[in-house]
């Protein structure tokens, strides 16, 4: 009979049996190893004792003030200005608990945190144990010596994070580390890159300022007298020359003193098992096995999403002394290489960039990833996978993890390896210069050791990024360095992200590719000495790009770049989102709440500068309704914006235009709300998607029909992610907007579309297509187009406009009706128009949910969609709360 010591969850998908006996006999008693975890209620205080508080931990101070009532909602109205007060306190947790002399007899006790936010000092029975200063740190005390019989205090004393920052710029005398402050639109805090926190919750362009403390992950006793494991990670290496898999795994170990030990390291599946003799040396070590794959196994590799399957091993390490089992874990392997291709490309100067995955090139689609919210304990493991799920819903395969949040939880990256999800991970700093100063090298280098041993087991990690935009920081003088002072900054920016972190990533981790910065001109960025004349250089590595004052819809005012990393526009959410945290006073486009919301300078004026160049903006003389028609506006605006963009970056692939081209990735930016607020992403806080995430759903489609405009010419390409050839031809309508019947159909002929490429399969002058037709001009109709093969219709249909909406005629009110029903499947909403409706947009308020189609447009007189509710409703709730919104219902 095998015993089994306390069972707990230490990295993803690994759960640790540790101390065990295994023989005719019961283990040595001192074998065992206890855990006692120090979770739950704590009390919690300020600095003057006047506020006394129940508190939950995990948790931070906002959360336990507002579960207590001693504060409303933080995202209700102005109240992240009116809430800055707990921020500039100081906040001490305590709790008392009891500790078993079979705890206290062991010959190591350790004090574990999983996560203290951030500079805080522990003590326990009244004797200070440590100090912290870093959020993305597990720290670890032995107190062994201070544990008694009765009951045992502990206290963590929490620095005001503003506050700390501050102190810490004022005592760094070497040279000032810009920016000071953030922008004043954004009303935050300053000196955020003198702590070590998530950069964003002093305040972002998309986000409120609440600088966060407490204990944001768990805390427990470890006790032991042999020796504890304190991760396990496992990294599958793949040898081209031989076509032979390793695996290298790595164990870190608290000794108590140096061990002997047998260690057994499997892949049952595999057939696979190596036995190692070692000793693990006396304190906490990193201690390396790799077992070799059986060549005779077929191991099934990991692929992203939609490009094959997401299989797992099961791994086990065992280990003995003596003939007892004392060391026995499992964990999920993932079988998959991934190479960051740099290269020349024929007819084009520069390099390439992308990557590939088990040898395939793959283009990589998606989004930004910023945190869910500003409080983590309230991230939900349902939050997480309904808005991961969402991305994979739309036909992403990428989410970067963006350096200005977190690091994030071990349930985001499982799901992620489970959905195919690959992750870009940034180390998070971002859009700043940050000190070198030997203790802030020091925590980094601790903290960049932990995340990396901590993630590297993920097959959804493919990359690590050293920060997000510094380098363009420092090569384009966002901070206004005088040209003398330049190179000291280059040499700190040197010395943080590649003599540090890169060097310690290389160290712990060959199996991905590591970049400094993003964007960058990689590996020539590099020969630049790190930081290039020019890191937004199209014919290198990846790229940023914004612009709100050129014409979105017009294709050439985007770089034709290598890989875009980040591009997008703003919308505001919709109605629904907003309106828990506001009142009616609110609900107007020019109301005190709305310009407070926005966190980007002019953000509010150029949306609906750029929504102007092609639609007519609301004009209802009732204000509330006026206001839901600006959200409106604002979302098709951003979806039709970065539907272009997207487009343009996925036709280029394949080719070289004017030296440029061989676009492999696609991430606009962002995914995600931390708030009810206007930004960039395409699902709103709480879930609920904009119309930017259903037109994601089609333009990151496997196959895809792209169209626009060149020279008075209009171009179809059609798009393959697919591995094998297609044969396809694209099928043309004309519409007049004032009839749902098609004026024409046009169809090209049948050509091969090789898998992973992108080719013009139609090429028509448009006045000649127009006049073929009869009856049409660029302002009485628009165009639908799909492709099709053999056997029909092959991915979504498309749509081009040969005119602004604004501009078009005999386009009329459709008077859509609708009809909800449910049956086996789920529900369903039958929608009926009098003509062509430009972006069709059904909305069923705060029941959560989404559409399986939205926001689009509808040239037949009859359309079905399905409805997928988050909770359970009816069809009464749901025709209740349906309102459905065509573009010309506006004005």
């Amino acid at each position: 009979m095998t015993l089994c010591g306390r069972v707990f969850a230490c990295a993803p998908g690994v759960w640790l049996c540790l101390l065990l006996g295994v023989s005719s006999g019961s283990p040595p008693p001192r074998q065992r190893q206890r855990t006692l975890s120090l979770d739950g209620k704590w009390s919690l205080s300020n600095a003057n004792g006047s506020l006394s508080l129940p508190a939950e931990v995990p948790g931070c101070v906002h959360s336990a003030l507002r579960r207590q009532g001693y504060i409303q909602d933080p995202y209700f109205r102005f109240n992240d200005v009116s809430y800055r007060w707990i921020a500039l306190d100081n906040w001490t947790y305590t709790t008392t608990f009891n500790v078993s002399a079979q705890v206290r007899t062991r010959q190591k006790v350790l004090l574990a945190f999983d996560g203290l936010d951030a500079v805080a000092s522990v003590w326990l029975s009244g004797v200070i144990v440590g100090n912290t200063d870093n959020m993305f740190r597990r720290y670890d005390f032995s107190v062994r010596e201070l544990l008694k019989d009765g009951g045992n205090v502990l206290k963590v004393s929490f620095l005001s994070p503003v506050l700390y920052a501050s102190e810490r710029r004022d005592a760094h005398s070497a040279r000032r580390v810009p920016p000071e402050c953030p922008p004043d639109v954004q009303k935050g805090e300053c000196h955020v890159n003198f702590i070590r926190k998530e950069q964003s919750s002093f305040s972002w362009d998309w986000g409120p300022s609440f600088p966060t403390m407490g204990l944001w992950k768990g805390v427990r006793l470890e006790a032991f007298d042999v020796l504890q494991l304190h991760q396990v990670s496992s990294v599958p290496l793949y040898n081209f020359s031989l076509s032979q898999w390793r695996v290298q795994v790595e164990l870190l170990v608290d000794a108590v003193q140096a061990t002997n030990c047998q260690v057994t390291v499997s892949i049952p599946d595999l057939d696979s098992e190596q036995t190692f003799q070692t000793q693990f040396l006396s304190g906490k070590t990193k201690n390396t096995f790799t077992l070799h794959i059986n060549k005779g196994s077929q191991v099934k590799l990991w692929w992203p999403s939609r490009h094959g399957a997401q299989p797992f091993y099961q791994l086990t390490v065992r280990g003995f002394q003596d003939g007892f089992l004392i060391l026995n874990t499992e964990s999920k392997v993932y079988f998959r290489t991934v190479e960051l291709v740099q290269e020349p490309v024929a007819g084009s100067p520069g390099l390439s960039f992308y990557f590939r995955i088990n040898g395939k090139a793959i283009f990589l689609k998606g989004s930004n990833w910023i945190p869910a919210h500003s409080f983590q304990d309230q991230i939900s493991p349902a939050v997480l996978r309904n808005l991961l799920q969402s991305a994979v819903d739309a036909n992403m395969n990428t989410l970067r993890v963006w350096g200005g949040g977190v690091y994030e939880q071990d349930l985001f990256y499982s799901i992620c390896d489970e959905l195919g999800i690959m992750i870009w991970q940034d180390f998070m700093f971002a859009c700043a210069m940050y000190p070198t100063d030997d203790d802030f090298i020091q925590t980094v280098r601790e903290e960049v050791i932990q995340q990396v041993r901590r993630l590297k087991s993920h097959p959804s990690v493919i990359i690590w990024s050293g920060n997000n935009e510094n380098e363009a920081a420092l090569a384009t003088d966002w901070f206004n360095i005088p040209a003398s002072q330049r190179p000291a900054y280059v040499k700190d920016y040197v010395t943080l992200y590649v003599n540090n972190i890169r060097e310690i990533v290389q160290e712990e981790d060959q199996s991905r590719p590591f970049l400094v910065s993003s964007p960058t001109n990689g590996a020539e960025s590099e020969q630049e000495g790190w930081v290039a004349a020019n890191p937004y250089d199209p014919h290198y590595g990846d790229t940023h790009f914004y612009s709100y004052s050129l014409d979105c819809w017009d294709w050439r005012t985007f770089p034709r770049t290598r890989f875009a990393s980040e591009y997008g526009f703003q919308s505001w959410p919709s109605f629904s989102t907003l309106q828990p945290v506001s009142i009616k006073e609110d609900w107007s486009y020019d109301s005190n709440f709305t310009a407070h919301r926005q966190h980007h300078e002019g953000g509010n004026q150029q949306m609906l500068q750029q929504a102007a160049l092609h639609f007519n903006l609301p004009n209802s003389t009732d204000p509330l309704k006026r206001f839901a028609d600006t959200l409106y506006i604002t979302q098709v605006m951003q979806a039709q914006c970065v539907k272009t963009q997207t487009e343009f970056y996925r036709r280029s692939q394949t080719e070289i235009i004017e030296g440029k081209g061989h676009t492999m990735g696609a991430l606009y930016w962002q995914l995600n709300d931390v708030w009810q607020a206007p930004s960039w992403s395409s699902l709103e806080f709480g879930g609920k998607w904009k119309v930017l995430h259903y037109f994601a759903q089609n333009f990151f489609a496997t196959v895809l029909p792209v169209g626009f405009e060149d020279a008075d010419t209009l171009f179809i390409y059609a798009v393959s992610d697919l591995s094998h050839e297609l044969k396809l031809r694209a099928v043309v309508s004309v519409y007049s907007w004032a009839d749902l019947d098609p004026v024409c159909t046009l169809k090209s002929e049948m050509l091969p579309v090789p898998g992973g490429s992108a080719l013009a399969i139609f090429k028509q002058p448009v006045p000649a297509l127009l006049a073929g037709c009869g009856r049409c001009t660029r302002q009485t109709c628009v165009l639908t187009f799909h492709l099709e093969d053999s056997g029909g219709q092959q991915g979504p249909a498309n749509h081009h406009f040969l005119c602004s909406p604004k501009d078009a005629q005999g386009l009329r009110r459709p008077n859509i009706t609708a009809k909800v029903q449910e049956d086996k499947t789920g529900f369903t909403v039958t929608l009926h128009s009098a003509s062509v409706a430009p972006f069709v947009w059904l909305d069923v308020g705060d029941v959560p949910g989404r559409f399986s189609s939205n926001g689009f447009l509808m040239v037949s007189r009859n359309v079905t969609v399905g409805f997928n509710a988050w909770r359970p409703t009816s069809v009464a709730e749901l025709s209740r709360s349906l309102a459905v919104t065509s573009l010309t219902d506006v004005y």
